[in-house]
């Protein structure tokens, strides 16, 4: 079958493309439904990203936050109509240590490798997770970036103390928001402190302890493990904030990306013994893990639900176009297509 791909060529313009693909492979065939759009998407979009970078991963279709309908699996173990949620990291290897999202060789969809915006994707079994059907699926585009919260507690975990009373979080924008109402869940007894810059923003972490603006912190706040959520040039004066203000052998999971280099008061860093802790994109078991907090707490997709900004129905290119330009005035939430290319 032909199928249709519609790729960035250059920034701010999208072309189709035509790949020959066979239906009858060891692939499930997945029809997208709904796309979300994230910032690192409009970096390649806007052409923000390094010029060299953008020469070696352009032509290529954007978007790795998805979800899709199952039109047809050769194996059976997808049922035809079965919704899905669509792993965009791909690994070409297994490592009984490192993760699959950190080994160089596995590819990511939407950073030099075809994203979601096609009218059928491809995808090997284990990059499939099935969904409920009762489950808001425009909500559930993004669950890719629940996913990338999802894994930064997980190695939050595997490598701090076990003192975890109270957790700071840096930062007021989506993934701020996603990782406080992840640690609300998983530690319901524990203080859940978020630090932001806009009082909109803000106001929809009800369900956090207290928040505060990043200028107007009272004196005496500590705690005992600390999120970074800010990233790009705010993230070196949130990690030094954190690091002042932290309980000595506390833990940071940066997950802020940052197109700079930031400056960090080591010293600061090994008065105090203090743990930074790197964290980026996810695996298929983050996937499965999220959907599984789904179903166990149904309300943490209501509360995802506010996340969601506008929706667009995405029929052409210029419909396209359209949902990357507006995400652009967006100042919370996610931008989610409705893909009925």
């Amino acid at each position: 079958m032909i199928n249709q791909v519609y790729q960035l060529v250059s920034p701010r313009q999208i072309e189709v493309s035509y790949n020959n693909e066979s239906i009858i492979s060891d692939k499930v065939v997945i029809r997208p439904l709904y796309l979300s759009i994230c910032a690192a998407d409009q970096r390649y979009y806007t052409g923000t990203r390094d010029e060299k970078v953008m020469s070696k991963k352009l032509p290529m279709a954007l978007t790795h936050e998805g979800v899709g309908e199952v039109v047809f699996d050769h194996s059976g173990k997808f049922e035809k109509g079965s919704y899905v949620v669509m792993v965009p990291n791909t690994p070409s290897e297994k490592d009984d240590v490192i993760s699959e999202n950190y080994l160089p060789s596995s590819k990511f969809r939407s950073s030099g490798f075809d994203g979601f915006m096609q009218d059928y994707i491809f995808m090997d079994h284990d990059r499939v997770v099935a969904l409920d059907r009762n489950m808001d699926l425009s909500v559930l585009s993004y669950t890719e970036l629940v996913t990338v919260s999802l894994h930064s507690i997980h190695r939050f975990q595997k490598k701090s103390i076990s003192n975890r009373d109270s957790f700071g979080i840096w930062g007021d924008g989506n993934l701020g928001y996603i990782t406080a109402a992840l640690l609300r869940k998983l530690y319901p007894e524990s203080k859940i402190y978020v630090f932001g810059k806009t009082s909109f923003k803000l106001s929809h972490f009800s369900f956090a302890d207290e928040t505060f603006y990043i200028n107007e912190i009272p004196e005496g706040l500590t705690f005992d493990h600390a999120f970074e959520c800010v990233g790009g040039r705010g993230s070196e004066k949130a990690i030094n904030q954190i690091i002042d203000l932290i309980s000595p052998e506390g833990s940071i999971a940066l997950l802020g990306v940052s197109e700079y280099g930031v400056e960090v008061n080591t010293r600061k860093v090994l008065e105090k013994g203090i743990t930074l802790i790197g964290s980026s994109r996810s695996g298929a078991k983050d996937f499965e893990d999220v959907v599984n907090l789904y179903r166990k707490y149904p309300d943490l997709i209501d509360k995802l639900s506010l996340l969601k900004g506008n929706e667009i129905e995405v029929k052409t290119i210029n419909d396209a176009i359209k949902a990357f330009e507006l995400d652009l005035s967006t100042s919370w939430g996610k931008t989610v297509m409705k893909w009925i290319m």
